[in-house]
């Protein structure tokens, strides 16, 4: 169990949430809303999906203004979920995106 101090306004929060046996890299992240939700996601199209996503991402925005960390950690998910599916409709490789952070960072 991994332990962390934040704050909420002025008052310190102890966090405690189970440490991941290991790393998931984004390609594995695809895979897995591919495996899940492929059908139903190409079933609701390119136009559904982003709005899914805007909608996950203003919940993120709402989670990042007043929510705990454990909310932000969700709605991140979330977002990366929908982000994941969205790729995965454009036959996109997310690990492809973040390459050029490394190569060739803006």
């Amino acid at each position: 169990v991994e332990q962390r101090v934040t704050a909420v306004g002025d008052t310190p929060v102890v966090l405690e949430r189970p440490v991941p046996s290991r790393t998931v890299e984004l390609a594995e992240v695809q895979d897995l809303m591919e495996r899940l939700y492929g059908d139903d996601d190409r079933e609701r199209g390119l136009a559904a999906t982003v709005a899914w996503l805007c909608e996950e991402i203003g919940e993120l925005a709402q989670a990042v203004r007043k929510g705990s960390p454990d909310e932000q950690l969700h709605e991140l998910g979330d977002v990366l979920a929908w982000l994941s599916s969205l790729a995965n409709q454009l036959g996109l490789s997310l690990d492809e995106a973040v390459g050029r952070y490394v190569t060739d960072p803006p």
